[in-house]
């Protein structure tokens, strides 16, 4: 008998740490579903859900460890212990988590590169493909994903090509004898085959047996920088020959003697060139397009929301019908986010 008042003066006593315990496993679950729901079309959604979740976990530590059946003094020695360990933990990874938390903070808040950017850090280049609180993940030029730490991104320059277009660039040798009017004039021709606008040459360096040139363009659609870059040089190749010059060194003729009329040009094939149907990008940054065509749909639906709130100021018929027609074309972008975050997570 005495055993059994015991138990139940034992379990009585960690009735209320059990309580909090429910409470808040209760809590964090219930704010994990609300927070989802809401924000669910929300692209900073992620960041501020984790940190909500985050210090409400902490918040609930304390409160289970205040409920605790046990003497003030144990209890303001845990809460020390606590202090005490979580200053440590902030003194040896304020590098690590805690610097890639405010980093991470730091790229969306200046937002200076968005999912499926082209973007170069260090030497690694590729496209965005998501942004994380403590990671940015990088999809390559060969399909392989790169995960960051965005410590290192925001430690690191980091190029960014503009979504409105960007320079394609590229470099070739030519001999003394060859002139450099000529030469430009053949190197913008090609810069304008391959696509590009507003072509330009510079002389880059005036070496010791050759003369450097640089051809550049702008190219408007940034989704093909790859296949942009593999075009301007095929132009200037083709170009180069066409014109009858050589791309070769003097110093080859040190090495090989040849004659006079020998020209270092491939002959004239009777196979037509094939046609390029597949472009790198449609298959090496796959993932990418997916997470900025989602990109792309969020900012629709900010501006759709932007435009829905001026005309409910107006107070008119009109307004009140144009804001029916822009209400529903809300609900078709946002079903095509769903699609588009289903396809991203597939």
């Amino acid at each position: 008998m005495d055993l059994l008042n015991s138990l139940i003066a034992t379990a009585a006593r960690f009735l209320p740490t059990l309580g909090t315990i429910a409470a808040v496993v209760a809590v964090l679950v219930l704010v994990d579903w609300v927070l989802k729901r809401r924000w669910k079309d929300d692209p900073d959604a992620q960041f501020r859900f984790q940190l909500i979740m985050l210090a409400l976990t902490f918040a609930g530590l304390l409160s289970i460890i205040l409920t605790l059946p046990v003497s003030n003094e144990t209890r303001g020695q845990l809460l020390s212990l606590i202090g005490i360990l979580l200053s440590a933990a902030i003194a040896l990874s304020s590098t690590t988590f805690i610097g890639n938390v405010m980093a991470g903070i730091m790229l969306k808040a200046v937002k200076s590169a968005r999912p499926g950017d082209f973007i170069t850090v260090a030497e690694l280049t590729g496209r965005i493909t998501e942004m994380d609180l403590l990671h940015t993940e990088v999809q390559t030029e060969f399909r392989d994903l790169v995960t960051v730490p965005n410590l290192y991104m925001v430690t690191q320059p980091m190029q960014v090509v503009r979504s409105s277009g960007t320079i394609i660039t590229a470099e070739v040798s030519l001999g003394y004898d060859v002139s450099h009017n000529d030469v430009s004039q053949i190197l913008c021709e090609a810069a304008a085959q391959s696509g590009l606008k507003d072509g330009f040459v510079h002389v880059r360096q005036l070496g010791d047996f050759s003369i450097t040139y640089r051809v550049a363009g702008l190219l408007e659609d940034v989704k093909s920088l790859i296949s942009a870059r593999s075009r301007l040089r095929t132009a200037v190749l083709d170009s180069l020959h066409a014109a009858g010059i050589e791309i070769v060194s003097p110093n080859f003729m040190n090495t090989r003697a040849l004659g006079d009329e020998k020209l270092f040009i491939p002959q004239p094939t009777l196979k037509a060139a094939v046609e390029e149907v597949t472009q790198a990008e449609d298959v090496a940054f796959d993932k990418a397009e997916e997470a900025s065509s989602a990109e792309e749909i969020r900012k629709s639906i900010e501006l759709v929301d932007a435009e829905i709130a001026a005309l409910k100021e107006q107070k008119t018929d009109t307004a009140a019908a144009a804001v029916d027609k822009l209400t529903a074309r809300k609900e078709r972008l946002i079903q095509q986010l769903k699609n588009a975050e289903e396809q991203l997570k597939d």
